[in-house]
């Protein structure tokens, strides 16, 4: 048990979190200490059970990112994840301004939101690449952070793996697409983001989308 990750799941309608629960205890990769449907109770039981990971709900009772930005204050040590629904950028923002380290649409696979999960306790952060794209572009800070891919000193695996994660694929998917393992796509990451001079996953798909508008311009 104590090699199981520990997470609460947190939303106000009980058939989906139930759904969520249930996928993630089958996973056999997930201990759920607790499940919650408001903020008083998603507060109540981090401090309680001071889990690895919570996933909250942007529109849940007391807000998701209220909830968020309290639980972060109370228990730092609490990987947060939005799970939602809203596709807006200000609650995306927000999400960020409360220190969550991921914002993942409901509409994802279960494998996907398992692998998610499991990078996100493993120290990344995660942002719907087409969510985090949109953030880049009404970002008044396009044109000054505009640079040529040349500029990285990539080299031609490394700029397949960029190009694979800026279509929003996961490690994972990206090891069955280019026919290698997990561990090392993650290994070409960690080099990737260290050339970008980024610290994660979401800041690495950001730079993917400019550099191939910066490639088409």
């Amino acid at each position: 048990m104590s090699d199981l990750i520990s997470i609460i799941v947190v939303d106000d309608h009980p058939l989906f979190r139930e759904g969520v629960v249930s996928t993630l205890q089958e996973s056999g990769c997930f201990n759920v200490v607790a499940q919650a449907g408001s903020q008083e109770d998603a507060i109540r039981e981090a401090e309680k059970h001071l889990p690895d990971l919570m996933l909250l709900d942007v529109s849940m009772p007391g807000g998701g990112i209220e909830t968020a930005t309290e639980i972060t204050k109370r228990v730092p040590i609490v990987k947060i994840i939005m799970l939602t629904v809203s596709e807006q950028e200000s609650d995306v923002q927000a999400a960020l301004r409360a220190q969550a380290r991921g914002y993942v649409l409901k509409g994802v696979a279960s494998d996907d939101l398992i692998s998610i999960l499991q990078d996100i306790n493993n120290g990344d952060s995660y942002i719907s690449p087409n969510l985090a794209a949109n953030l880049l572009m009404r970002s008044s800070d396009d044109a000054r952070n505009a640079k040529a891919e040349e500029e990285f000193d990539l080299n031609d695996r490394e700029r397949q793996i960029l190009e694979k994660l800026a279509e929003g694929m996961s490690n994972r998917e990206i090891a069955d697409d280019i026919y290698l393992s997990e561990k090392t796509v993650k290994h070409y990451m960690t080099n990737i983001m260290h050339k970008l001079h980024v610290s994660n996953r979401v800041q690495a798909a950001i730079k993917a989308y400019e550099m191939s508008r910066n490639s088409r311009n």
